[in-house]
C-alpha cells in the first residue's frame, strides 16, 4: 500500500502514499468503526425485540389508564407502535451494514495490501456519510415543517 495513482474528475492523475502513520491510523479507525457497527446490530436486534413486544406494552399502558379499548387511543395505536419500531431498525440497518463493511474491508486490505478492496472500502465509508447526510436533511426538514405547523397553530388558536 505504498503508493496509489488515481484519475481525477478533471482528468489529471493524483498520486498518494500511505506511510506507515496512516496505515495505523486507518487500521486504528477500522476497529472502531467495526466496533460501532457490531453496537449497531446489537442495538437493531433490541429494537426488532422491542418490537415484538411493543403492541402488548402499549396495550399494557392504555389499560392502566382505564382505556379499555385500544381502537380509543386512535394513532398511538400498538401496531402503530410495532411499524415505528421496525421502521426505525430498517432506517438504521444500512448505515450500519455500510460502516461494519467499510470496516472489515479495509481490515482486509491494509493486511492484503489490496488496492481494489481498499476502493471498495472507502465506498462503503462514503456510502455510510451520505445516508447519514441524507437522513441528516430529512430530520432538519421535518423539524422545520413541525415548527413552521406549530406556528400556524398557535396563530390559528390565537385567532379563535
Amino acid at each position: 500500500m505504498d503508493q496509489t495513482t488515481q484519475e481525477t474528475p478533471g482528468g489529471s492523475f493524483l498520486e498518494l502514499h500511505l506511510d506507515q502513520q496512516s496505515v495505523l491510523y486507518l487500521g486504528e479507525s477500522a476497529r472502531w468503526a467495526r466496533f460501532l457497527a457490531i453496537l449497531g446490530f446489537i442495538y437493531i436486534g433490541l429494537l426488532l425485540l422491542i418490537s415484538l413486544f411493543a403492541g402488548a406494552f402499549v396495550s399494557n399502558m392504555m389499560s392502566g389508564m382505564g382505556t379499555s379499548d385500544v381502537r380509543d387511543i386512535g394513532y398511538f395505536s400498538t401496531g402503530f407502535v410495532t411499524v415505528i419500531i421496525l421502521v426505525a431498525a430498517l432506517i438504521l440497518f444500512f448505515p450500519v451494514l455500510y460502516l461494519y463493511n467499510y470496516a472489515t474491508k479495509l481490515r482486509r486490505a491494509l493486511r492484503n495490501n489490496e488496492q481494489a478492496v481498499l476502493t471498495e472500502s472507502l465506498k462503503n465509508l462514503k456510502s455510510f456519510f451520505k445516508f447519514y447526510g441524507i437522513l441528516a436533511i430529512i430530520v432538519i426538514s421535518l423539524y422545520i415543517l413541525m415548527f413552521i405547523g406549530g406556528i400556524i397553530g398557535a396563530l390559528m388558536v390565537h385567532r379563535a
